[in-house]
């Protein structure tokens, strides 16, 4: 089992102390980070329970958990806005988002019943191309592939990435998604793009589950939009669905893309050029 950088106590004294001029992020596992700026947090993808641990014990397709939880979301009292990127449970949890506090939930509005369902609230229901303002973040939606763009009845996105602008920041948490024709293009379309959180895992068709980006994949498209700065995530949660994060890092050194490889827990603190 991997232990945290920082958990519990530790980590919440860290996001406290944090200095509110900067904008920081802590990588929460999985897809999930605390993002703080100016005294205000969102929370990108959060997946704080052992639920699918519980739900597939029985299976063939057990869910082992390699890292230690890094902090109860019940204890995540600072968070003001959550987001959900898909409706996948290690993005969209009931057992997470219902522990939290009652914050407004940025979602894909073509899950919006699924949302209530899961976390008990109306979500902020976005789609490709529309921006929601919260809690001093303003969120755009850009399209994510997993494994292919797909759409609902009324032709909304199932599956979303994010382009969060905090001041003069602005991030991109990919979500779930595998290459496609354009994906720079509409990235750098919203914004300059400081730090790229992008998924790693990969696709091999005997895990039986949707795939994502293969690291060096993933440094690719951090390198396309012209980020200042990537960093891998969807990975070293489960045993069965993981990837090393060995073919970014050689591809970002290949490529001449700057990059972090965080712990779970760990701080990451961006800076004005």
């Amino acid at each position: 089992m991997i232990r945290p950088l920082q958990s519990g106590d530790e980590l919440l004294a860290d996001v406290r102390a944090a200095d509110p001029a900067a904008l920081h992020l802590w990588w929460l596992g999985q897809s999930g980070f605390l993002v703080a700026w100016q005294g205000r947090h969102l929370l990108l993808d959060p997946y704080l329970s052992d639920s699918l641990t519980r739900k597939y014990a029985d299976t063939d397709k057990p869910h082992v958990r390699m890292t230690e939880l890094v902090v109860e979301p019940s204890r995540l009292d600072v968070v003001d806005a959550v987001t959900a990127s898909h409706a996948h449970t290690d993005h969209l949890d009931p057992d997470t988002l219902r522990a939290l506090p009652r914050v407004p939930i940025v979602a894909p509005a073509a899950h919006r019943s699924l949302v209530l369902e899961r976390a008990g609230a109306e979500p902020l229901g976005i789609d490709e191309g529309e921006t929601v303002d919260v809690a001093g973040f303003s969120i755009t939606a850009v399209p994510a592939a997993h494994e292919a763009i797909e759409r609902d009845g009324a032709g909304r996105m199932l599956h979303l990435g994010y382009v969060v602008r905090c001041g003069p920041y602005a991030l991109y948490h990919a979500g779930d998604t595998i290459p496609y024709d354009g994906q720079a293009e509409r990235v750098r379309a919203v914004a300059d793009i400081d730090v790229a959180l992008l998924p790693i895992n990969g696709r091999l068709p005997e895990r039986r589950v949707t795939g994502n980006l293969w690291g060096d994949e993933a440094a690719e498209l951090a390198h396309a939009i012209g980020a200042r700065l990537a960093v891998p995530m969807h990975f070293e949660l489960f045993r069965f669905n993981t990837e090393p994060p060995d073919a970014f890092v050689a591809a970002c050194e290949r490529l001449g893309q700057p990059y972090r490889v965080l712990r779970a827990g760990e701080r990451l603190t961006v800076t004005q050029p």
